[in-house]
């Protein structure tokens, strides 16, 4: 299979294309600036995609898109994290659209984040949409595909949850903090976290390639747990104490509050219904075998 792939130098994109490249598939990157042998130049912010950069290409998979967590929430850096997804993902489908041979497949992006702070309500691809400035980006980011879709493109939102990785995200800020033994829960603990190791997040996207499945598809491992047990249980694989319990608003102070509220505060406790449906089936499970895992390399 030829795949190209947006945003493949990321925490998920990097990694995709080693592995892709590992199992014998054709990758083409697509990126903004500094081409290797085989990559192709695009300019989502401007609009500028040839089209034959995707000519011969089986599926895309686009995981493009300002990081969430990379700065403080000014006006200026939510206006960047929307257009960079949005705009992005309307070029993308719009090419596709306009090809007479072109890509049957679009993996797009998404995350957990548009089902809102739920508390401790189950959810799944089924559930209704959430509301806040993350679930509205998201929901705008799944719209933007409808060109390919209604072009006949099988188009699959990988609705993304805590990638755990050491390499970077949530895992790599943690680990400094625990290590020392200053680790702990953040505000009471009780909120969600659905969360999924980087080995699965990778083989996921894999398997949906070639799956019988389209629209909503959450990538999350079966069984999320609470902030305190995510605390608790990283605590115990690196053998120290997680005594010190983070108040809501030292994040606040540090990155800002609405920044630190839905990334550390929001509670989403988000089961994988439509990836293990097509019988997918899970490396990592329960949270403590990801992490040993993990942190053994």
């Amino acid at each position: 299979m030829h795949v190209a792939i947006t945003g493949a130098t990321g925490l998920i994109g990097s990694p995709l294309v080693s592995a892709l490249r590992a199992s014998g598939h054709s990758v083409t990157r697509l990126v903004r600036s500094s081409p290797a042998t085989g990559d192709r130049l695009w300019d989502p912010a401007a609009g500028v995609l040839d089209a034959s950069a995707l000519d011969g290409v089986d599926a895309v998979v686009h995981l493009a898109g300002a990081g969430i967590g990379d700065r403080r929430w000014t006006a200026e850096y939510k206006s960047l994290i929307r257009s960079s997804r949005v705009a992005s993902t309307e070029l993308l489908a719009r090419t596709i659209a306009g090809m007479s041979h072109g890509p049957k497949v679009l993996l797009s992006g998404s995350a957990i984040g548009i089902y809102g702070n739920r508390g401790d309500e189950t959810l799944d691809e089924s559930s209704t949409l959430g509301t806040g400035f993350l679930a509205e980006v998201c929901k705008d980011w799944e719209a933007a595909t409808a060109p390919a879709e209604q072009a006949g493109t099988r188009v699959v939102h990988l609705r993304t949850g805590i990638v755990l990785t050491p390499q970077g995200g949530a895992l790599k800020k943690l680990l400094p903090l625990f290590r020392f033994g200053l680790g702990g829960r953040f505000g009471n603990g009780r909120q969600w976290q659905s969360w999924i190791s980087i080995d699965d997040e990778i083989a996921a996207i894999i398997a949906l390639l070639t799956a019988d499945v389209q629209g909503p598809v959450n990538l999350t491992a079966p069984h999320p747990v609470t902030n305190a047990d995510f605390s608790s249980t990283l605590a115990r694989v690196l053998k120290r104490p997680a005594f010190l319990p983070v108040p809501s608003f030292g994040p606040g102070i540090a990155v800002g509050r609405e920044l630190a509220e839905n990334l550390l505060f929001h509670s989403q406790r988000v089961l994988p219904t439509t990836l293990s449906g097509t019988g997918y089936r899970f490396a990592h499970e329960h949270l403590e075998d990801a992490l040993r895992h993990l942190l053994a390399r």
